[in-house]
């Protein structure tokens, strides 16, 4: 399980990230746009949003911009990146910042007092557990959720043979390359990849195939469950929890 000695919880891995990987992220756009369209229609005005495992808390920003009423919860167990989040969120009365280590099941205790909540997000965390932690999470995100609420993960999933992951490697460190080209970075492509095949919270990773995943969320009560978006490993699936 992720502890106090992630690496995540390190200044400079989160810097890296938001400075010079997440902006390299391939079709972030899209899959911001297929996360709003999913919301709007299963939920079209929530109350109370989760961002879990929040970073800076791009996606819950996000989301907070297309429901201005609703209040947004920003939760991670990383303190730089609460500190970034912070940064970015400034004074704004409709968010709540709260520290939370979801690989261990205490972590519902920070955000009980603000059920019943109708949105739970997560981008790019839940990665980090070991399967049956991902199962148990799930369940906890469930049971915070209200009737009709929405669960939508997007996530690092596990390709289905090597050759494919290969593949992906290459497919982001393309896109990371451009990136730094974009930012007149002085990398070079064999550089960047010596940096992707060597960076430090590689060992954290542990990835699950998203089918797998899916079925979890059905096990549990989630219905009308699917993959809506997949580009090699970079998927978004969820559902939603309702009484049929």
């Amino acid at each position: 399980m992720i502890d106090k000695k992630s690496k995540w919880q390190t200044d400079e891995l989160v810097a890296t990230f938001l400075q010079g990987v997440r902006g390299a992220i391939p079709a972030a756009g899209l899959q911001l746009e297929i996360i709003n369209h999913i919301i709007q229609s299963w939920c079209p005005r929530p109350r109370c949003i989760l961002d879990l495992g929040c970073g800076d808390g791009a996606l819950g920003r996000f989301l907070l911009g297309q429901n201005p009423e609703a209040h947004v919860i920003f939760a991670d167990f990383s303190d730089p990146m609460l500190d970034a989040a912070r940064k970015q969120i400034g004074n704004n009365v409709q968010t709540t910042i709260v520290t939370a280590d979801f690989s261990s099941k205490s972590w519902t205790e920070e955000i009980a007092n603000h059920e019943p909540i109708d949105v739970v997000v997560s981008g790019f965390a839940i990665h980090h557990q070991p399967d049956q932690r991902k199962k148990e999470l799930y369940a906890e995100v469930f049971h915070l959720l209200a009737e009709g609420g929405v669960f939508l993960n997007l996530e690092h999933v596990a390709s289905a043979t090597p050759n494919v992951e290969s593949l992906f490697d290459n497919y982001f460190i393309d896109h990371l390359h451009r990136f730094h080209q974009a930012t007149e970075a002085t990398k070079t492509r064999a550089e960047i990849a010596q940096d992707f095949y060597n960076r430090p919270d590689k060992e954290e990773n542990i990835l699950a195939a998203v089918p797998d995943q899916c079925e979890w969320l059905k096990s549990l009560g989630f219905t009308d469950v699917d993959c809506f978006f997949k580009v090699f490993e970079l998927a978004l699936f969820g559902g939603r929890k309702t009484s049929s």
